[in-house]
C-alpha cells in the first residue's frame, strides 16, 4: 500500500510499457513520472525528491546498468528495480550486486510490480532509520572526551583493557576508569548498550585502530 504518494520514475523506451506501469502505479496510490530513456531521466528528474526508479535494463543509448552507475555518480539516491527480458539474467544479477532492489522479468506481473515498489520504499525508510540512528549515536558520543571515545573504540574492537592501555600508552587501571566514565556519560546500565551506541556511530574498526595507533601489543 502506498504511503504519502511516493514518486516512482518509470524509465523504458517502450511507450506501451510506460503507459501500463503508469496506470497500475497511479491507481495504486503512487505518483508516476515517465521517461523514454536514460538521458531524458538524468536531465529531467529531480534527485532531491525521494523516489524509486523502475528501469528497463536494455534500452537504446545508455542501458539500464549504465544508468544505474550514472545515478550513483550524479547523486540519485533512488532504489532501482530493473525490468528484464528472459535473456538478461546475468545482467540482472550484476545489477543486484550493484545495489538494485529487485529485477522483474517481462511481461511483468501486476502484484510483483507492486510488491517490488513497496520493498523499494521500505528500503528507503530503513536507510533513513539507520542514518537517524547513526546521527543519534554520534550525538551521544559527543558527551565523551576524545580519550574516552578512544577507549570505547578499542573496547568495540574487542580488545582487552591491557591491549588498549598498551596502544594508548596508559595503564590498565586508567582504561577501567575511562570505561566507567563512558558508561556513566552515555547513561547506560550494561556494557552491551554502550557497544550498541559505539557500533551505530561507526566505532569498532580494527583496521582503523591499527592504522591510528603505533604502539601495538601482541593480539
Amino acid at each position: 500500500m502506498a504511503i504519502e504518494r511516493w514518486l516512482v520514475h518509470v524509465v523504458d523506451d517502450e511507450e506501451s510499457i510506460r503507459r501500463s506501469l503508469d496506470f497500475l502505479l497511479s491507481n495504486s496510490g503512487y505518483d508516476v513520472m515517465r521517461w523514454c530513456g536514460s538521458e531524458s531521466f538524468l536531465k529531467g528528474a529531480d534527485k532531491m525528491t525521494p523516489a524509486c526508479a523502475l528501469v528497463d535494463i536494455r534500452m537504446p543509448g545508455m542501458d539500464g546498468l549504465e544508468l544505474q552507475q550514472e545515478m550513483k555518480r550524479d547523486g540519485f539516491n533512488f532504489p532501482v528495480i530493473f525490468l528484464t527480458g528472459h535473456g538478461d539474467v546475468t545482467m540482472a544479477v550484476k545489477a543486484m550486486q550493484e545495489g538494485a532492489v529487485d529485477f522483474l522479468q517481462k511481461p511483468v506481473d501486476r502484484q510483483n510490480v507492486l510488491a517490488a515498489v513497496q520493498a523499494a520504499f521500505e528500503t528507503m525508510r530503513d536507510s533513513e532509520e539507520r542514518l537517524n540512528r547513526k546521527e543519534w549515536a554520534k550525538t551521544q558520543l559527543g558527551r565523551l572526551t576524545s580519550r574516552e571515545q578512544e577507549v570505547l573504540d578499542g573496547l568495540a574492537c574487542g580488545y582487552p583493557n591491557k591491549t588498549i592501555a598498551y596502544d594508548l600508552g596508559i595503564s590498565s587501571r586508567t582504561v577501567e576508569v575511562y570505561r566507567a566514565n563512558v558508561m556513566a556519560k552515555l547513561g547506560v546500565h550494561s556494557f552491551a548498550d554502550a557497544l550498541r551506541i559505539a557500533f551505530a556511530a561507526g566505532l569498532g574498526s580494527e583496521r582503523r585502530w591499527l592504522s591510528e595507533h603505533t604502539l601495538l601489543a601482541p593480539r
